[in-house]
């Protein structure tokens, strides 16, 4: 199953910072994820004057565990990037 994920960055004057602080070992842990095929693209949410604000994933999970397992240890989510998470069960159009 594929899910699409946004998930919005906590607002407070530290939250750039401890973005940038989990930055490295987040995408080490995504490119396990893409080596296993589960990561199939993904990016940073900006605001209008090109702010990170957030995130953007779509992954494949072949079970709803390996889903929990990735939201359970995401570096953006065990150092409190993220505060708001929005999963979604999305089907890519075959075109």
């Amino acid at each position: 199953m594929q899910y699409i994920i946004h998930a919005y960055d906590h607002t407070d004057p530290d939250a750039l910072d401890r973005r940038m602080a989990a930055r490295p070992a987040h995408f080490t842990y995504v490119s396990q994820l893409k080596e296993k095929g589960q990561f199939l693209l993904g990016g940073a949410l900006l605001d209008p004057a090109g702010k990170m604000i957030g995130s953007m994933l779509m992954l494949n999970m072949e079970t709803e565990d390996q889903l929990n397992e990735y939201l359970k240890n995401d570096p953006y989510i065990v150092q409190g990037v993220w505060d708001t998470i929005d999963v979604k069960p999305f089907r890519q159009a075959n075109v």
